[in-house]
């Protein structure tokens, strides 16, 4: 395992951060325990969660565990996050002062822990004025309940005002962002990720692998069964499954990375989450796994050092559509200049 700073932090984190949503519904608390042990034992030290994660079942079965191992625990990074609903009252959700102090204190009762290292801001909330979001969590800094903060789901704009708004008030900033992130959703890379390495916040991408899409499991015009997550719910499954299925695009870049794999020996998923390794910004890539074998599959991706050709090739083909203007190479070219002048 290797290991990095969070964003702009002094705190190392694994490169692989355990990413805890299955616990307590697609994983049961034995297998959801075997999962950290096998995450620990390689060298992971990054776990993720939230309270909205299986009604908070995956903050008390992680903080079970914590307690359980002291000593492992106390050399693990761990994040969770507030925003969205816990209950069904006007103020159960958002990123207000009242919603946001009684979320993080029952996040630290679950977790069974003084304080959480990263608490991050779920999503945005129109609703709520930054300013007051960003002054609880200079506050919760103050007060010991967090050492870090940080957002997902923020858009680059919403990221950028966040930072200088903090600057502006002296208030403690902002080390991460976590966005979607894969080989086939690159959307980020337009505004999202400048933005984070502009203000020096380190990317957690979840969904790297695409819902399973770039784990090789899916096959052209077969739809999913059971065992997989879009055969499990036939219905919303069935059409997500259909809207892949039908772009080229889709296939485009699984046949590169099934191309990739071979060559390596390796897993499909094991060369996605190579390639998302080596992007600019990302700090840390969130592993979701249902099983210990999905999950040391997976970590196997640490090992593989792709090639320039190869990094060429997987960018050929999983390049974000877009329109010439203003991300389009008409519209690129109107920021950018050559140090030697000229018309």
């Amino acid at each position: 395992m290797q290991y990095s700073t969070l964003g702009g932090s002094g705190t190392a984190v694994s490169h692989f951060a355990l990413g805890t949503m299955t616990f307590g519904h697609e994983a049961d608390e034995p297998t959801s325990h075997a999962i950290l042990d096998a995450f620990v034992e390689a060298g992971g030290t990054f776990v993720d969660t939230a309270d909205v994660y299986t009604h908070g079942a995956s903050e008390e079965i992680i903080g079970r565990w914590l307690a359980a191992h002291p000593a492992e625990a106390d050399q693990l990074v761990i994040a969770t996050k507030g925003r969205f609903p816990m209950g069904d009252g006007p103020n159960d959700a958002g990123l207000s002062r009242p919603h946001l102090s009684r979320a993080l204190d029952a996040s630290l009762r679950r977790l069974g822990v003084e304080a959480v290292d990263l608490y991050q801001m779920h999503a945005w909330d129109a609703l709520t004025p930054i300013e007051e979001t960003l002054r609880f969590l200079d506050d919760a800094i103050t007060a010991g309940k967090i050492l870090y903060y940080g957002f997902s789901n923020f858009t680059g704009w919403q990221l950028t005002k966040a930072v200088h708004v903090a600057r502006a008030h002296g208030w403690a900033l902002p080390v991460t962002l976590q966005p979607q992130y894969n080989l086939i959703v690159r959307g980020i890379e337009h505004e999202i990720v400048p933005a984070a390495l502009d203000a020096g916040i380190g990317l957690l991408p979840w969904s790297p692998l695409a819902g399973g899409w770039l784990s090789g499991k899916y096959r052209r015009d077969q739809p999913p069964t059971g065992a997989t997550r879009l055969g499990e719910n036939p219905e919303r499954g069935m059409e997500a499954w259909r809207a892949r299925n039908d772009d080229p695009r889709t296939w485009r870049i699984l046949d590169v990375v099934q191309e990739i794999a071979e060559v390596h020996g390796a897993s499909p998923s094991q060369v996605s989450l190579a390639w998302l390794l080596a992007q600019p910004a990302v700090t840390s890539v969130i592993l979701g796994a249902r099983t210990v074998d999905q999950l040391h599959d997976n970590l196997g991706a640490g090992e593989i050092e792709l090639t320039d050709a190869q990094l060429a090739a997987l960018e050929e083909a999983s390049a974000p559509r877009v329109e010439d203007y203003p991300y389009g190479k008409p519209g690129v070219q109107q920021r950018h200049r050559s140090i030697e002048g000229g018309r």
